[in-house]
């Protein structure tokens, strides 16, 4: 249903923390023109855990208004509340979402079972596509492929972002790959992933490099390695620095370097450590963005 470039948008803040809808509305605009072919609105690169629900259906709402049905927008609505990510996925689809991207319920570890009930609840509630999202390096919780083929004759259920390993994401795609769509979580091995099937990256690296993110994908879906991977090493070394310090920490203060967002970061996060600002701004000028 999805492809290609599916920018995890950072979600823009003043220095106190206050939401920038102004910037935010700079940034939509920005992924338009660069070739973006969605935008997911308050995933966990979007700081959807310091954000109150108010605040979350605002975001997202607000990016549904700007796009303008131009490209998709993805609200991401999992929590690690089954009732609440049930309310976000149905205050989403009321704002005029086109899916929502769950990712599994962090800190509580559910059994397999319970990730299926979870997810099955949802989608059987709530009419709007929806993908999962397997990220168990963040979360303490692994969405088993064993699981995932159970989920993929659900309607509503039309995909899973996979942000593991790229043995996972090969493994997805043989077991349940003609039920769901299979997305890369890492950009890292996206271009890889996509040549074996995937069909987009949900990405961090795109809200700093949209354009060559866009291209990137394009040409792995379209089975050119050579291009795919020559535009893959331009942007590796974003793909290694935004990931210094905790996501989204290196991600917005490129953005901000770039002149699109303030600097403003929410607690318990903070803003990027001198010592690896150095790094990540020798990344952006070798992928050519600052």
């Amino acid at each position: 249903m999805f492809r290609g470039s599916m920018v995890a948008v950072v979600t823009p803040m003043q220095a106190d923390g206050a939401l920038d809808f102004a910037a935010l509305a700079r940034l939509v605009e920005f992924h338009i023109e660069n070739g973006t072919d969605a935008i997911i609105a308050v995933g966990t690169t979007g700081e959807s855990a310091t954000l109150d629900f108010e605040e979350h259906i605002a975001v997202v709402s607000k990016v549904v208004e700007l796009v303008k049905r131009r490209i998709p927008v993805i609200a991401g609505t999992g929590a690690n509340s089954t009732r609440e990510a049930l309310h976000l996925t149905q205050r989403s689809m009321a704002a005029g979402a086109d899916a929502c991207l769950l990712v599994t319920p962090y800190y509580n570890k559910p059994t397999q079972e319970g990730l299926y009930r979870h997810y099955k609840l949802i989608a059987d509630s709530v009419a709007i596509p929806q993908i999962l999202y397997n990220v168990p390096g963040r979360t303490a919780c692994d969405l088993k492929p064993e699981t995932v083929e159970r989920l993929a004759d659900t309607p509503n259920i039309i995909g899973i972002k996979e942000a593991s390993t790229l043995e996972r994401i090969q493994e997805l795609v043989r077991r349940c790959g003609d039920r769901l769509d299979v997305y890369s979580g890492d950009d890292g091995i996206a271009a890889e992933a996509m040549l074996s099937g995937a069909k987009g990256n949900i990405s961090v690296t795109a809200n700093v490099a949209p354009r060559l993110m866009h291209e990137l994908c394009a040409a792995a879906l379209a089975g050119d390695r050579v291009r795919a991977e020559m535009i893959n090493n331009q942007v590796a070394g974003l793909h290694k620095t935004l990931f210094l310090e905790s996501n989204p920490i290196p991600v917005k203060w490129a953005v901000s370097q770039q002149g699109l967002i303030p600097s403003g970061i929410r607690l318990p996060l903070t803003p990027l450590s001198e010592s690896f600002q150095p790094a990540v701004r020798a990344a952006m000028q070798q992928a050519g963005v600052l």
